[in-house]
Parts: C-alpha cells; sequence; structure tokens
C-alpha cells in the first residue's frame, strides 16, 4: 500500500481501529484493508440473518404472552400484566454492594415503548408497534433463570418443541445480543464468526425449521465466511 493510500486509511479509520485488522493482516497494511471490507460485508450479511431472527423470536414470545393478560388487559404490555410478569425482584449487586430490582429495566423499557407506539392523535397505544419498538435485549432477557417460573414455565417454553433447555437456549440469546452489539457498532468480527452464524441457526431451528429452511436459501453467511482474504 502506497503511503498516501496508507495515510488516508490511518485517518478515516483511526489509527486504533485499523491496528487491529493490520495485526490479523500478519502487519500488511493492504491486507488489513481488505479485511476491514470482508467484515463490512461480513457484518451486513449478519445484521440480515440477526433481524430474521429478532422478528421471528419476538412474535413468538407476543403470541404467548398474549395468554398473560390480567383483569381489563387486552395486550400484555399493558400496565397490570406488566406489573404481574415483571414484579419487583430484588437481586444483590456486588459491584454497587445493594440489592436492584432486575425487573425495572424491563419495565421501564415497556414503559417508553408504549409510549412510542401511540397511533397519530396520540390517544390509543398501538399493540404491534409496541412489540417493535421492544429491543433485542428486552426479548433475550426473557430467557434469564429469574424468569423461569414467571414466564418460561407458564408461557415461553411454548414457543419451542418440548424439552427445549432454557440454559442452553438464553446462553445462545446473550451471545448473540454480545455479538450484535459488536455487528451494530463497526466492531470487528474477525474471531470465531461461524460460532454465532451456528447459534442463530440453533434458535432459528428451535423457533422454526421452515423459517431455517428460508434463513439458509437468503443468508450470505457462510459464502462471505469461505472468501476471508
Amino acid at each position: 500500500m502506497a503511503k498516501d493510500t496508507d495515510d488516508w486509511v490511518q485517518r478515516w479509520l483511526s489509527p486504533e481501529r485499523f491496528a487491529t485488522y493490520v495485526r490479523k493482516a500478519g502487519g500488511s497494511p493492504q491486507r488489513a484493508l481488505h479485511l476491514y471490507e470482508w467484515n463490512a460485508q461480513l457484518s451486513a450479511a449478519f445484521l440480515h440473518d440477526l433481524a430474521h431472527l429478532e422478528v421471528g423470536l419476538r412474535n413468538a414470545y407476543n403470541r404467548e404472552l398474549l395468554h398473560a393478560c390480567q383483569g381489563e388487559d387486552i395486550h400484555w404490555t399493558e400496565p397490570t400484566t406488566t406489573g404481574h410478569l415483571f414484579p419487583k425482584h430484588l437481586r444483590w449487586d456486588p459491584a454497587g454492594q445493594r440489592d436492584v430490582d432486575v425487573n425495572s429495566t424491563p419495565r421501564g423499557q415497556i414503559s417508553s415503548a408504549r409510549k412510542q407506539a401511540r397511533n397519530t392523535n396520540g390517544d390509543t397505544v398501538v399493540a404491534g408497534k409496541v412489540v417493535a419498538e421492544l429491543m433485542f435485549g428486552f426479548w433475550t432477557f426473557l430467557t434469564s433463570d429469574f424468569h423461569e417460573k414467571s414466564l418460561w414455565v407458564p408461557y415461553l417454553h411454548k414457543a419451542f418443541p418440548p424439552g427445549t433447555d432454557r440454559a442452553a437456549l438464553h446462553h445462545a440469546l446473550t451471545a448473540l445480543r454480545e455479538f450484535r452489539n459488536r455487528v451494530a457498532h463497526h466492531e470487528p468480527i474477525l474471531s470465531a464468526p461461524e460460532s454465532a452464524r451456528r447459534q442463530i441457526v440453533y434458535v432459528t431451528r428451535l423457533l422454526s425449521p421452515y423459517a431455517l429452511v428460508h434463513l439458509n436459501e437468503h443468508s450470505q453467511v457462510s459464502t462471505i465466511l469461505a472468501h476471508k482474504p
């Protein structure tokens, strides 16, 4: 790589960001730039697959949680049912040296989503929009161990085949949430991206083998992985 080109790349990407690719490229700036482009293409392909998974996951959970509605509520994100599904749950926080309510975050996320999901007149909350406003992190949180009795056993396990291991599923979803955050922030995913692909396949297959067939037909991840520079 000519020096002027090298200088442009350093200024554009920052020396710190580009250095990661240079190290992976064995010190070659030219190969490092190819790796950067490959990483960008792979990230875009993963975002496609993760979007499919996120939409399928939230719709599956939404269908099951509709059975949890309390009193006059017609959707599980309404206040009475939200309070039932996400009651105050204190856990010791070693970092803060105090008890914290682990369900305060999801309750707040639902409240914020409902504010964003009002119709144009502002007088009606559209349930489908509430579901769409809730981020991937919210949905992956629902399989945590302290939701086993309140969410998994009565409702969410029905979205998966009988005998599905909640802990294994939660581990995969947590890893995918962390991976998605890296992809969304344009971070390198050069280390073990095959693992993320396997986890997407694992969760998608549990939700719907038919969706997995569609995903495999349209995903570009495997093709891009096979052409790493």
